[in-house]
């Protein structure tokens, strides 16, 4: 009988544990998939190390870090929206900073890699990589930071 409660405890436990590496919004997106050689051929080279292979813009670098017009943030490999203009802020970090995503847009995985524990995010449609989420972002809304990839995100600019 003790190995049985021990097993469901175990059970339980692996479980949450698998919960908590990978965190998906419930809205439904549609998937993008294609090989990397197809992504290769549509992205530029800094997308595809960015986007595909996981890499990091150099600190404020492409011009939107500090772009605040009336608009829209939308995945550069799939055109996905991820961000409204609303939700950007300024965080002094190098990278352009959201304080949430659009809903169901956004998937979040346990990212172990450089010796640091963080979660990185990604575009919900193709699974490119946009960045990592902290919890530093202004308490007065979420407390989250999205920190965001320059290359990652391309702005759709809004209606007046």
């Amino acid at each position: 009988m003790k190995k049985l409660y021990f097993l469901l405890f175990l059970m339980v436990l692996l479980t949450f544990q698998a919960n908590s590496q990978t965190k998906t919004n419930k809205t439904m997106v549609k998937k993008v998939t294609k090989t990397e050689a197809e992504w290769k051929k549509e992205l530029s080279p800094q997308q595809y190390y960015i986007l595909r292979e996981k890499g990091t813009d150099p600190a404020s670098s492409g011009g939107l870090t500090s772009h605040f017009e009336k608009g829209t943030y939308h995945c550069a490999a799939c055109n996905l929206q991820l961000f409204k203009s609303n939700s950007k802020f300024e965080s002094h970090c190098g990278w352009p900073s959201f304080d949430d995503a659009i809903k169901g847009t956004v998937e979040f995985v346990l990212d172990k890699s450089h010796g640091m524990i963080r979660t990185e995010i990604i575009c919900a449609s193709c699974g490119g990589h946009l960045g990592h989420i902290f919890n530093d972002g202004p308490k007065e809304t979420t407390g989250q930071r999205y920190c965001v990839n320059t290359t990652s995100i391309k702005f759709v600019k809004g209606e007046k």
